[in-house]
Parts: C-alpha cells; sequence; structure tokens
C-alpha cells in the first residue's frame, strides 16, 4: 500500500514530522554537503529535504510517483514538482548530478526497476542517495508514520539491490533513534535518543541513510563456450595383406 501524498504532507505537519525532517535531514545534508552548479532530482516524497539544496544548486526538481499524488512545490514560488511515472522518467540520459530518494524504494513495486531508471538519468560521476527504513528498527514496525508502510530493508538487502542495479555504496548512515512517540514531552528527549544512538551506533534507528555512485563501466559476464564431446572411436583389428 503506497503512501498517499495527502498523509506525507500531514505528516511533515505535526510534531513527530518535524522531528524526523530535522535528523533525518542533517543526515541528508552531510551526505550532500556541497551542490552548487548542479542539478538535484527528489523522487518519491523528497520536498521536505529538497529546500536544503533550492537556493545552492543550479536546478532542484520533485518528481512524485502517479499512485503516490502530487503536490506543489514549492507552495510560494512557480512549481519545481511533476507528477510521473517511475519507471520512466521524463529526462534525458545522464541528466542530473545527484538523485535523492525519500519515501521511494520501499514504495516502488519493482524496486530494481526504479534504480536502472535513476541509474540513467543520473550523470557520469553522479551519486544517490537513498532514504530507506530498517528493517531492525521501530519505525518499520508501526505504521502510524510513513515510515511504518511498504518494505523494510536491512544494511546487506539494500547493499545487495544497489550492486544489482549498477551503483556502488560508498557511505552509510543512520537516523531516528527516537522511538515514533508523538508525545510533546517524550520529544522534548528526542536529540538525546539521537546522540546516545549514533554515538553507540545502536542497530535499531529508524532508517538507513546510503550513498551510492553510478557504476559507469559495468563488468559483463564472459560466456564460456561449451566444449564439443566427441565420441572416442574403439580400435578394430585390421586383416593382415597375407589374409
Amino acid at each position: 500500500m503506497s503512501n498517499d501524498v495527502v498523509d506525507l504532507r500531514n505528516f511533515y505537519a505535526q510534531r513527530l514530522g518535524l522531528v524526523a525532517r530535522r535528523f533525518v535531514g542533517r543526515g541528508v545534508r552531510q551526505r550532500f554537503a556541497d551542490t552548487r552548479g548542479m542539478s538535484v532530482l527528489g523522487i518519491g516524497y523528497a520536498t521536505p529535504y529538497l529546500g536544503l539544496f533550492r537556493e545552492e544548486a543550479e536546478r532542484c526538481l520533485a518528481f512524485m510517483p502517479a499512485v503516490q499524488g502530487v503536490v506543489k512545490w514549492p507552495t510560494d514560488r512557480p512549481s519545481l514538482a511533476a507528477l510521473v511515472d517511475e519507471l520512466e522518467l521524463p529526462l534525458t540520459d545522464s541528466a542530473v548530478d545527484r538523485v535523492l530518494l525519500v519515501h521511494a524504494l520501499e514504495m516502488a513495486h519493482d524496486p530494481g526497476a526504479l534504480l536502472r531508471e535513476v541509474w540513467r538519468v543520473l550523470a557520469a560521476g553522479g551519486r544517490l542517495l537513498a532514504v530507506v527504513p530498517n528493517r531492525r528498527g521501530l519505525w518499520a514496525r508501526m505504521d502510524t508514520t510513513p515510515f511504518g508502510h511498504g518494505r523494510p530493508y536491512s544494511r546487506s538487502q539494500i547493499n545487495f539491490l544497489l550492486r544489482e542495479t549498477w551503483f556502488t555504496p560508498i557511505g552509510w548512515s543512520e537516523a531516528l533513534y527516537v522511538p515514533p512517540i508523538a508525545r510533546g514531552w517524550f520529544l522534548r528527549s528526542a536529540m538525546a535518543w539521537e546522540r546516545a544512538g549514533s554515538t553507540i551506533s545502536a542497530p535499531f534507528a529508524g532508517v538507513h541513510i546510503v550513498e551510492a555512485t553510478k557504476q559507469v563501466y559495468r563488468a559483463i559476464p564472459a560466456r564460456r563456450e561449451r566444449s564439443r564431446l566427441v565420441p572416442a572411436l574403439e580400435p578394430a583389428l585390421a586383416p593382415s595383406p597375407g589374409g
């Protein structure tokens, strides 16, 4: 079941959503530290985090899957958001420098096909940043937040999926160690949870944040020619000339 764009927007307008935006956004910014002169594409519902790059990047675009719906972004300027088929992005090959996947990979019907399409539109040397729910985290176990919908991933599963779709993972981090409890008194301790979890590298973070580069030259497995089996001939006795 896909997250509806209205539900996603409403979540990020709530206190728990603001906490998620703060901590996930910090991890996103650490990975994409400098996007000056670059084109940045967000796929899924990445608009809460694309604002980090809008004033810095040469161009920012938000592509939202048709099954999810679309909302205007930014709200106070000409729209940079579009409703798209996630498997047929309306971009030419090698068109963008950075791609941010949020609320996308875990909701895709065919994650491999989505990543191959991302590979197509990403420029040589470009980078992908994917934010995906952690299978072992509390956020993936509760459907009261968008991170509790779709398919969560373990670290090894993401690594395998990226390598199968021609990406090389180069950096990992986690966010959302604070449990998804929306009570105000509990959220006031969110920073303490986040610091403690990141310090001890706790395995129960809410999301993985993985950065990967595009493999421009991919290894193609060689096909071996099957050796042709020739049946051995049994020796036969020849008659002597003298008979």
